[in-house]
Protein backbone atom coordinates (compact mmCIF):
# COMPACT_ATOMS: atom_id res chain seq x y z
CA UNK A 1 0.00 0.00 0.00
CA UNK A 2 1.45 3.35 -0.76
CA UNK A 3 1.05 6.70 0.64
CA UNK A 4 -1.41 7.76 -1.76
CA UNK A 5 -3.54 4.75 -0.53
CA UNK A 6 -3.29 4.61 2.88
CA UNK A 7 -5.06 2.02 5.39
CA UNK A 8 -8.42 3.02 6.39
CA UNK A 9 -7.37 2.80 10.50
CA UNK A 10 -10.64 2.97 12.04
CA UNK A 11 -11.30 -0.34 9.55
CA UNK A 12 -11.45 -3.74 10.69
CA UNK A 13 -10.69 -5.54 7.66
CA UNK A 14 -7.31 -6.44 7.33
CA UNK A 15 -4.91 -3.86 5.71
CA UNK A 16 -4.66 -4.44 1.43
CA UNK A 17 -2.29 -6.05 -0.04
CA UNK A 18 0.95 -4.06 -0.54
CA UNK A 19 4.76 -4.30 -1.87
CA UNK A 20 7.24 -5.03 1.23
CA UNK A 21 10.04 -2.76 1.65
CA UNK A 22 12.64 -4.66 3.37
CA UNK A 23 14.40 -1.50 4.13
CA UNK A 24 11.09 0.72 5.28
CA UNK A 25 10.57 -2.40 8.24
CA UNK A 26 14.64 -2.15 9.60
CA UNK A 27 14.03 1.85 9.41
CA UNK A 28 10.07 1.04 11.34
CA UNK A 29 12.43 -1.63 14.11
CA UNK A 30 15.05 1.06 14.42
CA UNK A 31 12.98 3.80 14.87
CA UNK A 32 11.10 1.41 17.30
CA UNK A 33 14.01 0.59 19.35
CA UNK A 34 15.12 4.05 19.80
CA UNK A 35 11.89 5.09 21.01
CA UNK A 36 11.64 2.21 23.19
CA UNK A 37 15.39 2.74 25.19
CA UNK A 38 14.89 6.32 24.88
CA UNK A 39 12.44 6.47 27.48
CA UNK A 40 13.15 7.75 30.90
CA UNK A 41 10.81 4.70 32.34
CA UNK A 42 12.92 2.41 30.31
CA UNK A 43 16.63 3.98 31.49
CA UNK A 44 14.67 3.85 35.07
CA UNK A 45 13.71 0.06 34.80
CA UNK A 46 17.10 -0.86 33.70
CA UNK A 47 18.88 1.30 36.44
CA UNK A 48 16.80 -0.65 39.13
CA UNK A 49 17.60 -3.86 37.23
CA UNK A 50 21.34 -3.15 37.30
CA UNK A 51 20.98 -2.57 40.97
CA UNK A 52 20.11 -5.63 42.02
CA UNK A 53 23.85 -7.12 41.52
CA UNK A 54 25.36 -4.66 43.41
CA UNK A 55 22.82 -4.54 46.59
CA UNK A 56 22.99 -8.68 46.76
CA UNK A 57 27.27 -8.38 45.75
CA UNK A 58 27.76 -5.36 48.94
CA UNK A 59 25.38 -7.49 51.09
CA UNK A 60 27.42 -10.73 50.57
CA UNK A 61 30.56 -8.48 51.36
CA UNK A 62 29.44 -7.80 54.41
CA UNK A 63 27.69 -10.95 55.55
CA UNK A 64 30.84 -12.66 54.45
CA UNK A 65 33.19 -9.93 55.69
CA UNK A 66 34.34 -11.35 58.88
CA UNK A 67 33.67 -15.22 58.06
CA UNK A 68 35.36 -17.64 56.60
CA UNK A 69 36.30 -17.78 52.88
CA UNK A 70 33.61 -20.55 52.02
CA UNK A 71 31.32 -18.07 53.71
CA UNK A 72 30.14 -20.75 55.70
CA UNK A 73 28.16 -22.93 53.77
CA UNK A 74 25.19 -21.25 53.96
CA UNK A 75 22.40 -19.83 51.80
CA UNK A 76 21.19 -20.93 48.50
CA UNK A 77 23.83 -22.87 46.36
CA UNK A 78 25.05 -19.91 44.21
CA UNK A 79 24.86 -17.11 47.08
CA UNK A 80 27.06 -19.38 49.13
CA UNK A 81 29.60 -19.46 46.15
CA UNK A 82 29.72 -16.00 45.52
CA UNK A 83 32.13 -15.21 48.06
CA UNK A 84 34.50 -17.75 46.27
CA UNK A 85 34.28 -17.11 43.18
CA UNK A 86 32.41 -13.43 42.37
CA UNK A 87 31.14 -15.21 38.75
CA UNK A 88 28.53 -16.79 40.68
CA UNK A 89 26.68 -13.21 41.22
CA UNK A 90 25.87 -13.34 38.08
CA UNK A 91 23.93 -16.49 38.13
CA UNK A 92 22.65 -14.85 41.54
CA UNK A 93 21.21 -11.74 40.45
CA UNK A 94 19.72 -13.53 37.57
CA UNK A 95 18.12 -16.35 40.07
CA UNK A 96 16.59 -13.10 42.57
CA UNK A 97 15.47 -11.10 39.56
CA UNK A 98 13.92 -13.47 37.22
CA UNK A 99 10.65 -14.13 39.20
CA UNK A 100 9.70 -10.79 39.44
CA UNK A 101 12.07 -8.20 38.67
CA UNK A 102 12.66 -8.93 35.00
CA UNK A 103 9.39 -10.03 34.05
CA UNK A 104 7.56 -6.80 35.90
CA UNK A 105 9.87 -4.29 33.81
CA UNK A 106 8.88 -6.98 30.46
CA UNK A 107 4.74 -6.76 31.44
CA UNK A 108 5.54 -2.65 31.63
CA UNK A 109 7.50 -2.36 28.21
CA UNK A 110 4.94 -4.93 26.79
CA UNK A 111 1.63 -3.72 28.18
CA UNK A 112 2.85 -0.24 26.35
CA UNK A 113 3.68 -1.23 22.93
CA UNK A 114 0.36 -1.03 21.72
CA UNK A 115 -1.96 0.77 23.93
CA UNK A 116 0.69 3.59 24.94
CA UNK A 117 0.19 4.49 21.50
CA UNK A 118 -3.60 4.33 21.93
CA UNK A 119 -3.77 6.54 24.73
CA UNK A 120 -0.89 8.87 23.15
CA UNK A 121 -3.13 9.51 19.88
CA UNK A 122 -0.53 8.21 17.68
CA UNK A 123 -1.59 4.75 17.19
CA UNK A 124 -3.98 5.96 14.12
CA UNK A 125 -0.94 7.67 12.59
CA UNK A 126 1.32 4.73 12.74
CA UNK A 127 -1.51 2.86 10.73
CA UNK A 128 -1.78 5.52 7.90
CA UNK A 129 2.00 5.04 7.52
CA UNK A 130 2.94 2.38 5.14
CA UNK A 131 3.81 0.29 8.04
CA UNK A 132 0.12 -2.40 8.34
CA UNK A 133 -1.04 -3.50 11.43
CA UNK A 134 0.59 -6.72 10.75
CA UNK A 135 4.26 -5.31 10.29
CA UNK A 136 3.86 -2.91 13.03
CA UNK A 137 2.94 -5.67 15.74
CA UNK A 138 5.69 -7.64 14.86
CA UNK A 139 7.81 -4.81 14.88
CA UNK A 140 6.23 -4.10 18.32
CA UNK A 141 6.87 -7.54 19.44
CA UNK A 142 10.31 -7.60 17.74
CA UNK A 143 10.96 -4.30 20.33
CA UNK A 144 9.81 -5.92 23.42
CA UNK A 145 12.23 -8.83 22.42
CA UNK A 146 14.72 -6.45 21.81
CA UNK A 147 13.96 -5.01 25.75
CA UNK A 148 13.99 -9.10 27.17
CA UNK A 149 17.70 -9.32 26.07
CA UNK A 150 18.99 -5.83 27.06
CA UNK A 151 17.27 -5.93 30.58
CA UNK A 152 18.79 -9.98 30.70
CA UNK A 153 22.51 -8.66 29.90
CA UNK A 154 22.21 -5.86 31.94
CA UNK A 155 21.72 -7.88 35.29
CA UNK A 156 24.50 -10.12 33.78
CA UNK A 157 27.06 -7.59 33.25
CA UNK A 158 26.25 -5.54 36.13
CA UNK A 159 26.76 -8.85 38.34
CA UNK A 160 29.75 -9.59 36.44
CA UNK A 161 31.85 -6.38 37.13
CA UNK A 162 30.32 -6.07 40.62
CA UNK A 163 31.79 -9.55 41.13
CA UNK A 164 35.09 -9.39 39.79
CA UNK A 165 35.30 -5.95 42.24
CA UNK A 166 34.31 -7.51 45.26
CA UNK A 167 35.08 -11.49 45.15
CA UNK A 168 38.12 -13.29 43.68
CA UNK A 169 37.53 -14.79 40.41
CA UNK A 170 38.91 -18.41 38.71
CA UNK A 171 37.84 -21.66 38.49
CA UNK A 172 34.49 -22.71 40.29
CA UNK A 173 32.57 -25.60 41.10
CA UNK A 174 29.49 -26.71 39.41
CA UNK A 175 26.07 -27.62 41.31
CA UNK A 176 27.56 -31.27 40.36
CA UNK A 177 30.71 -30.57 41.88
CA UNK A 178 33.03 -30.84 39.40
CA UNK A 179 35.32 -27.95 38.39
CA UNK A 180 35.63 -26.21 35.15
CA UNK A 181 37.59 -23.40 33.88
CA UNK A 182 36.76 -19.51 34.31
CA UNK A 183 36.59 -19.47 30.34
CA UNK A 184 33.86 -22.30 30.17
CA UNK A 185 32.26 -20.33 33.49
CA UNK A 186 31.78 -17.32 31.19
CA UNK A 187 30.65 -19.20 28.52
CA UNK A 188 27.75 -21.08 30.74
CA UNK A 189 27.05 -17.76 32.10
CA UNK A 190 26.39 -16.11 28.88
CA UNK A 191 24.54 -19.26 27.63
CA UNK A 192 22.74 -19.07 30.99
CA UNK A 193 21.53 -14.80 30.35
CA UNK A 194 20.01 -15.72 26.75
CA UNK A 195 18.13 -18.58 28.36
CA UNK A 196 16.66 -16.32 30.99
CA UNK A 197 16.08 -13.27 28.07
CA UNK A 198 14.58 -16.56 25.90
CA UNK A 199 12.33 -17.54 29.31
CA UNK A 200 10.29 -14.12 28.82
CA UNK A 201 9.51 -14.24 25.92
CA UNK A 202 5.75 -16.31 25.80
CA UNK A 203 4.99 -13.61 28.76
CA UNK A 204 6.08 -10.48 26.54
CA UNK A 205 3.54 -11.99 23.52
CA UNK A 206 0.88 -12.38 26.25
CA UNK A 207 1.76 -8.36 27.23
CA UNK A 208 1.41 -7.61 23.80
CA UNK A 209 -1.88 -9.86 23.74
CA UNK A 210 -3.04 -7.51 26.66
CA UNK A 211 -1.64 -4.42 25.31
CA UNK A 212 -4.18 -4.62 22.22
CA UNK A 213 -7.37 -5.12 24.50
CA UNK A 214 -7.30 -1.38 25.89
CA UNK A 215 -6.86 2.15 24.87
CA UNK A 216 -5.17 2.59 28.12
CA UNK A 217 -1.21 2.12 28.44
CA UNK A 218 -1.71 2.02 32.32
CA UNK A 219 -4.25 -0.64 32.38
CA UNK A 220 -2.50 -2.50 30.17
CA UNK A 221 0.59 -2.63 31.99
CA UNK A 222 -1.53 -3.27 35.55
CA UNK A 223 -3.10 -6.34 33.94
CA UNK A 224 -0.19 -7.41 32.80
CA UNK A 225 1.87 -7.43 35.77
CA UNK A 226 -1.27 -8.59 37.65
CA UNK A 227 -1.23 -11.59 35.45
CA UNK A 228 2.15 -12.03 36.46
CA UNK A 229 1.89 -12.21 40.29
CA UNK A 230 -1.17 -13.98 40.12
CA UNK A 231 0.43 -17.00 37.79
CA UNK A 232 3.47 -16.76 40.60
CA UNK A 233 1.17 -17.56 43.43
CA UNK A 234 -0.65 -20.00 41.60
CA UNK A 235 2.40 -21.50 40.97
CA UNK A 236 3.15 -21.88 44.49
CA UNK A 237 -0.31 -23.52 45.72
CA UNK A 238 0.47 -27.19 45.97
CA UNK A 239 -3.19 -28.53 45.04
CA UNK A 240 -2.57 -27.10 41.41
CA UNK A 241 0.14 -29.03 40.80
CA UNK A 242 -1.06 -30.48 37.79
CA UNK A 243 -1.62 -27.26 35.88
CA UNK A 244 1.57 -25.61 37.32
CA UNK A 245 3.54 -27.35 34.41
CA UNK A 246 1.56 -25.34 32.41
CA UNK A 247 2.19 -22.03 33.68
CA UNK A 248 5.11 -19.69 31.52
CA UNK A 249 7.13 -19.13 34.49
CA UNK A 250 6.67 -22.47 35.65
CA UNK A 251 10.65 -23.76 34.91
CA UNK A 252 11.93 -20.03 34.77
CA UNK A 253 14.51 -21.35 37.42
CA UNK A 254 15.20 -24.61 35.21
CA UNK A 255 18.67 -22.20 33.69
CA UNK A 256 20.44 -23.25 37.17
CA UNK A 257 20.70 -27.12 35.24
CA UNK A 258 23.06 -24.81 33.14
CA UNK A 259 25.68 -25.20 35.59
CA UNK A 260 25.59 -29.05 36.53
CA UNK A 261 28.14 -31.35 34.55
CA UNK A 262 26.94 -32.95 32.38
CA UNK A 263 24.09 -30.04 32.09
CA UNK A 264 20.51 -31.73 32.47
CA UNK A 265 18.16 -30.44 29.92
CA UNK A 266 14.87 -32.23 30.39
CA UNK A 267 13.34 -28.47 32.22
CA UNK A 268 15.20 -26.27 29.61
CA UNK A 269 13.93 -27.82 26.79
CA UNK A 270 10.54 -28.03 28.71
CA UNK A 271 10.76 -24.12 29.45
CA UNK A 272 11.54 -23.20 25.83
CA UNK A 273 9.03 -25.31 24.52
CA UNK A 274 6.29 -23.44 26.95
CA UNK A 275 7.52 -20.35 26.11
CA UNK A 276 7.61 -21.32 21.81
CA UNK A 277 4.07 -22.31 22.82
CA UNK A 278 2.93 -18.85 24.48
CA UNK A 279 4.34 -17.12 22.30
CA UNK A 280 2.30 -19.00 19.13
CA UNK A 281 -0.91 -18.56 21.15
CA UNK A 282 -0.99 -15.50 22.68
CA UNK A 283 0.79 -13.66 19.62
CA UNK A 284 -1.85 -14.93 17.34
CA UNK A 285 -4.48 -13.93 19.81
CA UNK A 286 -2.89 -10.31 19.61
CA UNK A 287 -2.84 -10.48 15.65
CA UNK A 288 -6.40 -11.60 15.51
CA UNK A 289 -7.19 -8.72 17.68
CA UNK A 290 -5.32 -6.18 16.24
CA UNK A 291 -6.03 -6.79 12.44
CA UNK A 292 -9.74 -6.71 13.72
CA UNK A 293 -9.67 -3.60 15.97
CA UNK A 294 -11.29 -0.12 15.01
CA UNK A 295 -8.79 2.09 15.65
CA UNK A 296 -10.03 5.51 16.44
CA UNK A 297 -7.14 7.09 18.11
Amino acid sequence: MSRAEPETAGSGTPEAARTPNPLWSLGLLRGELLITFRRWRTLALLGVLAAVPVLVGIAVKIETGDGPPGGGGEGPAFISQISNNGLFLVFTALAATLPFFLPMAVGVVAGDAIAGESSAGTLRYLLVAPAGRTRLLLTKYAAVMAFCLAATLVVAVSALAVGALLFPLGDLTTISGTRIGYAEGLGRALLIALVVAASLVGFAALGLFVSTLTGSGIAAMATTVGLLITVQILDQIPQLDALQPYFFSHYWLSFADLMREPVYWDDLVRNLGLQALYAAVFGSAAWARFTAKDITA
